[in-house]
């Protein structure tokens, strides 16, 4: 994070977690702020989950409930997000093309 100058209120971390399995749309599996928030995005990069920092979406994705489909407005954006995770998990030196 930047260095800014002191702020009396410190910013707390908001995450959201997706769950895309090929059928209907992207689910929230989970989301918090603080330190739920903090705890998300570590159990993510435990993981190898590729993260993407978007404060208007994730401030949009919070809002719904647990195991909610996104909403069809979100579909472009959040697609765009699943398949930016898809290109940096292919381009990992563990990751297996199939070529030799």
């Amino acid at each position: 994070m930047k260095k800014r100058e002191p702020r009396l209120i410190e910013e707390r971390k908001l995450a959201v977690a997706l769950r895309y399995d090929g059928e209907g749309a992207p689910r929230v599996t989970a989301k918090g702020a603080g330190e739920l928030g903090e705890r998300i995005i570590k159990v993510a990069e435990e993981h190898g989950v590729p993260l993407r920092a978007n404060r208007e979406l994730v401030g949009l994705l919070a809002q719904l409930e647990l195991d909610q489909q996104i909403p069809e407005v979100l579909y472009r954006v959040v697609a765009e997000i699943i398949a930016y995770a898809y290109w940096v998990k292919s381009r990992e030196p563990t990751a297996t093309t199939g070529e030799d």
